[in-house]
């Protein structure tokens, strides 16, 4: 049975790695939930957190051929509970003066902000784990989403 696996990797920090770890995995049949690269404490290094849906021998086979490409310094399965993630979210939701009230209460109940507003609708920003953001993102919609984007999962071992 497959189920999501968040997998930490160190790269070098060179032109062309995201392609060819991306291409790895996909090549391999499994869809990328999330994919986020951002250099590290050390400039000539990037962290890539990858989710990825799969069983638990194919993400074993998988992790084991992105340790042996060039460019890769480290690969780690990160387990649950063993590592702290966030995303951000941002979401255009419909507003007027009697909802903007509402909407700013919900969003601080989440430890979110209004990022921008104006006369028909706010813009709400989130920062959080992904089940946090997905029961934000639940609250919002009868208010009605008029647009909506995530990043991906960063994490980060404990």
């Amino acid at each position: 049975m497959s189920e999501k696996h968040t997998i930490s990797c160190l790269v070098e920090n060179h032109f062309g790695v995201l392609a060819r770890v991306s291409g790895l995995i996909s090549a391999r049949g499994f869809n990328i939930d999330s994919l986020t690269v951002s250099t590290t404490e050390d400039p000539t290094i990037s962290r890539m957190t990858i989710v990825v849906d799969a069983d638990a021998l194919k993400l074993e086979q998988v992790k084991h051929q992105l340790d042996r490409l060039i460019d890769v310094i480290d690969v780690q399965e990160l387990k649950e509970g063993a590592f702290l993630d966030r995303e951000l979210l941002l979401a255009r939701v419909a507003a007027n003066g009697q909802t903007r009230a509402a909407l700013e209460q919900l969003a601080a109940q989440f430890g979110a902000k209004l990022a921008d507003a104006n006369e028909d609708a706010v813009v709400i920003e989130a920062a959080g784990d992904t089940k946090a953001l997905d029961r934000l993102v639940e609250q919002l919609r009868p208010h009605g989403i008029t647009k909506l984007v995530r990043t991906g999962r960063v994490a980060l071992e404990r």
